[in-house]
C-alpha cells in the first residue's frame, strides 16, 4: 500500500507502466477500484492510496468499488449481509 502523498509523480508512472501498480483505493472510506475509474480520479490525493495487488488491498480491510467492479462489489455485498 503506498499513500499517494508520498510518491512522486515519476515514480507513479514508472509503477503505473511497470504494472507494479494496478488499483487505488480512497484511505478514508475504505474503497479500492481501478485505476480509470471515473470515481477514483476525483478523489483528494491525500485520500488516495495504491495498490499492485487486489488482493493487497482486501488484505489492507478495502472493498471493492461499486462503479468500476461491479462484479466484485456484488460478491462483497453478498458476502457481508
Amino acid at each position: 500500500m503506498i499513500p499517494h502523498a508520498d510518491i512522486s509523480d515519476n515514480v507513479l508512472r514508472s509503477s503505473i507502466r511497470a504494472c507494479s501498480v494496478q488499483f487505488a483505493g480512497h484511505a478514508k472510506l475504505k474503497i479500492y477500484g481501478t485505476l480509470n475509474c471515473k470515481s477514483g480520479k476525483r478523489m483528494k490525493r491525500e485520500n488516495r492510496m495504491f495498490f499492485k495487488t487486489e488482493d493487497e488491498a482486501i488484505k489492507a480491510g478495502y472493498r471493492p468499488c461499486g462503479h468500476c467492479m461491479k462484479g466484485k462489489y456484488q460478491e462483497w455485498i453478498s458476502l457481508n449481509k
